[in-house]
């Protein structure tokens, strides 16, 4: 049986053996050739040989199997599975890029490289998500950065699919991940919550912001059973200049109890290409340690922490969509903004965890045509800014749940498409087109074109009579 390594030429199953890549405590990586194969690929090969661990044969069989299932997308593609008996290995895919762990070398990073990166994990952990899949060995090592920027998650042998059966948490009864990065509900045996790739994402994010690990690196129970209970390091201790709001997404998404994080990865990513809407409180501007009152309130807060019930993945990720409303503030029709105010309140209440984006598109300063006009964009942008905040006062929403935002471009359909796509909207409210448009020939209504070409599902909002 093979043990994990193999030497440079060696032919297996016809695959030829070509470098080895990585060699870890549980698998080697080796960059494989065949004429068959699709495009670069790489060989994972399990360490079987003696004195290792039944986790090693467990996790192993846990990757294929969620491999096989998702086919691709925020994953590796599966190309090839060895037997099991006498030759194990997954061949799959070589993704091109570097993991965040070249990046954390580097850290602290400025905070757009920092942001960025995070976001693009983000967006893979919620297509993850949404397939049904919690990573729940998330680590810079396990995140990977292609050339374009976009991020795939890769060595899910510690994975859990709401579908499949739970191999590991049937065999061990045991924490199982990577000390510094597993969340609170993990150290208590739970694998059943989405919430915990929030949780790692957060430690990641100070890293990268930092430098350092927010609870080190444990190794002992005890020592795991620590973040129940104490508050990490404010971020801005270590790096001064970091913004507020960044320290209030990293307390966010490090919070003990996973009902108070950020509820799914999109929500996360939001935030961070949105810095200037984040809701700040008191623990956004830290720098000292807590004091001893409140280290005693976080000891009990932490202590008798259990886990809530289990909710699949793809209803989690679901459950707290980022819901844009394009908003025509200078719109006469009153009967029609009320309207479209209560679509938006029905969204809100249906859905507790929903976020809300108040957006309106105006005119790009490039577009204003006389030097007194672009003097006056940034009072126009503001005056917009304040019309907006009026115009949804009256849904009542907590600030920590809407955000409001005007977007400037030439052609407001385009503008407002473009801003769903970039920020992963889930769904758009937008008033119909007046009555005296619907017809015309020339170009076609905002509210047609978005229907027709928006990434997400659409609502339009008419008012009776």
């Amino acid at each position: 049986m093979l043990v994990g390594e193999l030497e440079p030429g060696t032919q297996l199953d016809g695959f030829r053996i070509e470098s080895r890549l990585h060699s870890g405590g549980m698998a080697s990586i080796h960059a494989v050739s065949r004429a068959d194969l699709p495009g670069p690929a790489v060989m994972k090969v399990p360490r079987f040989g003696q004195g290792e661990t039944g986790a090693t044969i467990v996790s192993f069989e846990v990757e294929q199997m969620i491999l096989e299932a998702l086919g691709g997308g925020p994953v590796p593609k599966l190309y090839a599975v060895g037997d099991l008996a006498c030759s194990p290995y997954l061949v799959m895919e070589r993704i091109e890029g570097a993991t965040l762990h070249v990046a954390v070398k580097r850290a602290p990073l400025s905070v757009a490289e920092a942001c960025a990166l995070i976001v693009a994990a983000a967006h893979a952990m919620q297509m993850l998500h949404q397939r049904e899949v919690i990573h729940l060995d998330l680590k810079p090592s396990n995140i990977m950065v292609r050339p374009d920027g976009s991020a795939v998650l890769i060595d899910l042998g510690l994975a859990h699919h709401a579908h499949l059966p739970d191999l590991l948490a049937e065999a061990f009864r045991r924490p199982l991940g990577s000390a510094p990065y597993i969340s609170p509900e993990q150290v208590l045996g739970a694998r059943d919550d989405a919430r915990s790739d929030i949780f790692a994402l957060g430690v990641i994010l100070y890293q990268l912001c930092t430098g350092k690990l927010p609870f080190g690196s444990p190794t002992s129970p005890a020592g795991l059973r620590k973040r129940l209970t104490r508050s990490p390091r404010p971020p801005r201790a270590i790096v001064p200049d970091l913004p507020p709001a960044l320290q209030e997404i990293i307390y966010r998404c490090l919070e003990v109890k996973a009902d108070r994080r950020y509820q799914n990865a999109a929500q996360l990513a939001f935030d961070l290409l949105h810095l200037d809407t984040v809701e700040l409180s008191p623990r956004s501007f830290r720098r000292d340690k807590p004091s001893l009152l409140a280290q005693l309130h976080n000891w009990i807060h932490g202590l008798g922490y259990e886990p809530g019930p289990a909710v699949a993945p793809a209803s989690r990720a679901s459950s707290a969509p980022i819901i844009m409303v394009a908003v025509a503030i200078t719109h006469t029709n009153q009967l029609q903004q009320q309207a479209i105010r209560n679509a938006v309140a029905r969204f809100a209440h249906a859905m507790p965890a929903a976020r809300i984006v108040c957006v309106t598109a105006t005119r790009a300063q490039s577009a204003l045509g006389t030097s007194d006009e672009a003097t006056s964009a940034p009072r126009v942008h503001l005056k917009q800014l304040v019309q907006l905040r009026a115009w949804a006062a009256p849904i009542a929403l907590p600030a920590e749940r809407v955000s409001f935002h005007v977007l400037e471009g030439t052609d407001p359909a385009e503008t407002i498409l473009n801003y769903a796509r970039a920020n992963a909207v889930d769904h758009i409210v937008i008033g119909a087109a007046p009555a005296k448009m619907i017809g015309r020939n020339v170009l076609p209504a905002v509210a047609d074109r978005i229907v027709a070409e928006a990434p997400c599902s659409v609502t339009v909002v008419r008012a009776r009579g």
